[in-house]
């Protein structure tokens, strides 16, 4: 048994209105993802924790999620991206903080697990690091897409709060513009993550993203901190999504780890989860697998975008699940 699922970030208040005129890309982007993926996975051709990294990779390279190239852009103006990945047998785990060279993040935090030490690396010294290891050198100016330049400018206009205008795809879309309020105006969506279980029961987790707009310098989110955003054991890998400082305060990834050990409900356990980070203003949500194959992929916002393959089944959503 082989099974991957995915995640593109969730957020939003308020009921779903439908997909956006860009959301068929992100769908197309996530179901090459797992087609490829998965079929890998499913193979025996990729292990767990190659099968999260190239997912997570394929996710960097679509402009439409925050991560990778189309990142949002931060207070100075420039990209800065986190990853983290963890293997569940041995509880590897490797991390980049604030990166801003790298094409693929995710591959730095590989690189950095299969090395074995340190577990974190930042700013820099990260990106230098996995240059010399191989990972491509891009620029900020190929980083940064129309729509992120769009959603800082009107964010810096608007003078609000960091992550304010993050999925505001009116900026390329004016047809949108009386979505934008109502649909678009929390922070928390575009982070990815993947989540895999390999025939061998291997688990393993992989998350990155370029955190918020207008973000400050020197900003740490969930997503390279091993136990908020990311986690596998081996007996669960879990990669989640949201506002990361509530992720952080509750040690959300290892908390739901926590969880499942004592009740082996999973679902439960992630209700509960969520629950706690909700009063935080962390609403958010969160993919995870455990060794017996079972998967969820819950949100308390308006979306998340997901998807799932096992056993050659592919499914993808946005909204409510039945309101595909």
């Amino acid at each position: 048994m082989a099974i991957l699922v995915i995640h593109g970030g969730a957020g939003g208040d308020g009921p779903w209105l439908g997909k956006t005129p860009l959301d068929p890309a992100r769908i197309d982007c996530m179901k090459q993802v797992l087609q490829q993926v998965g079929s890998k996975l499913e193979s025996g051709e990729i292990d767990c924790l190659e099968a999260v990294t190239l997912a997570v990779e394929m996710l960097e390279d679509e402009p439409l999620f925050n991560a990778g190239q189309g990142s949002v852009i931060g207070e100075d103006s420039t990209i800065t991206m986190d990853a983290s990945i963890m293997r569940g047998s041995d509880k590897a785990a490797g991390a980049i903080i604030n990166v801003s060279k790298l094409r693929h993040p995710i591959r730095a935090a590989n690189v950095i697990l299969q090395q074995g030490w340190p577990v974190i690396m930042n700013s820099n010294a990260a990106d230098e690091f996995g240059i010399a290891n191989g990972v491509e050198e891009v620029s900020q100016d190929w980083l940064k897409t129309e729509l992120r330049l769009g959603q800082w400018q009107q964010w810096k206009n608007s003078k609000d709060r960091p992550g304010s205008t993050d999925e505001d795809d009116s900026v390329l879309d004016h047809d949108l513009e009386g979505r934008v309020v109502t649909e678009f105006s929390d922070e928390g969506m575009g982070t990815v993550g993947a989540v895999a279980l390999d025939s061998n029961g291997g688990l393993a987790a992989a998350t990155s993203t370029g955190g918020m707009t207008g973000k400050p310098a020197g900003r740490v989110g969930d997503t390279a901190i091993i136990g908020a955003g990311t986690w596998a054991d081996n007996k669960i890998a879990v990669s989640c999504t949201g506002v990361g400082e509530a992720y952080i305060r509750t040690c959300a990834a290892h908390s739901l780890a926590t969880r499942y050990q004592f009740s082996s409900d999973l679902a439960q356990s992630a209700t509960r989860l969520l629950d706690e980070v909700a009063p935080l203003g962390g609403r958010g949500g969160l993919i995870a697998i455990t060794s017996d194959g079972e998967f969820i992929m819950p949100f308390q916002t308006r979306l998340m975008y997901r998807g799932s393959w096992k056993n050659g089944s592919l499914e993808v959503g946005i909204g409510p699940p039945l309101e595909q």
